[in-house]
């Protein structure tokens, strides 16, 4: 499958068209963004490895009954996946305080929540990002309908349901993540995007060691071997 036209390109991924209507190409980048693009950097083979994450994980999801945009793994920083209508909004998973929860409401880091905290946030990068409730979701016309925002509240907390047992016997805690969805041609909600740990914050079950993106916030260095470490957790078991 080739590559015909720049659809568009964000801080993590170029997106292209292909020959096909129904198809596009995801090129992951090495390029790094954290605080809404105020830290920039990049790291060589960071973009492989979400591709290969992600390629796993979607692959397993699919296996649990989870409709995702993924196709297959074209190469080392590509992937084929179905086009689909953005649904703008930035679906937040929250298992473990830490971050702009702890920051914003004042929860000790490291507090295990009690029950799985689902968020919405305003893809939209000239703003900032910010919090959505149900009204201002369905005030911009991000969604048509209220059970449209339960159905992404709900397949979120599906996906948490597998993915976090999933990576506790990598010995790895899935403390928050973000997830997108999108509309198929069919109409259906389906995940898409990608799933690493630069939109997840993974720690190490006994060290607590950070394995994500948080490793370049947080100026820690050593990032590459640490998504290599998740990649291969992932692989081995």
């Amino acid at each position: 499958m080739e590559k015909t036209e720049l659809l568009y390109e964000g801080k993590a991924k170029k997106i292209w068209k292909t020959k096909d209507e129904n198809l596009l190409i995801s090129e992951f980048k090495d390029d790094l963004t954290a605080f809404n693009g105020g830290m920039k950097s990049s790291e060589a083979g960071k973009g492989a490895l979400n591709n290969k994450i992600s390629t796993e994980l979607f692959k397993m999801l699919a296996t649990k009954g989870v409709p995702t945009h993924f196709v297959e793994m074209l190469d080392d920083n590509n992937m084929l996946h179905k086009a689909c209508e953005v649904i703008l909004i930035e679906v937040i998973v929250r298992n473990i305080a830490t971050g702009s929860l702890t920051k914003n409401l004042g929860i000790e880091d490291g507090t295990v929540l009690p029950f799985t905290l689902v968020e919405f946030d305003y893809k939209n990068d000239a703003l900032g990002d910010p919090k959505l409730n149900d009204q201002h979701a369905l005030i911009l016309g991000l969604v048509k309908y209220q059970d449209e925002l339960d159905k992404l509240r709900r397949m979120a907390r599906e996906i948490n349901d597998i993915l976090k047992p999933y990576f506790f016997e990598k010995g790895l805690k899935l403390v928050d993540f973000k997830l997108e969805f999108g509309k198929d041609k069919d109409g259906n909600i389906i995940l898409i995007d990608e799933i690493s740990p630069d939109n997840c914050r993974f720690w190490d079950v006994e060290s607590g060691e950070s394995l994500d993106k948080d490793r370049f916030r947080k100026g820690k260095g050593g990032l590459k071997v640490a998504y290599e470490n998740v990649l291969n957790r992932i692989l081995n078991n």
